[in-house]
């Protein structure tokens, strides 16, 4: 029997942080819910770094590993928020 290839066409990843609040959209969560999952290593697609002497946190969500883990992709993000920076001036 002959072997079989599957080829699967990947979106065009930038590294673009996908800001929590569009993840939480994504998942019809809140977004505290996604943050407190990052903070606490439950979910695999970013990191939630604590900042010194406070208790914030910082997030970074790279789109790659967002739609690995949950199929999230917008590829229209960076285009819509160039739009967006356009229209505020």
């Amino acid at each position: 029997m002959e072997e079989q290839k599957v080829y699967v066409e990947l979106p065009n990843f930038t590294g673009r942080n996908v800001p929590v609040t569009e993840i939480a959209r994504a998942m019809q969560k809140d977004a505290q819910y996604v943050r407190v999952g990052l903070q606490q290593g439950i979910f695999n697609f970013g990191y939630a770094v604590k900042m010194e002497d406070s208790s914030e946190y910082n997030y970074y969500c790279p789109d790659r590993k967002v739609w690995e883990e949950i199929g999230y992709f917008d590829a229209n993000a960076e285009r819509n928020k160039k739009r967006n920076l356009h229209l505020e001036r």
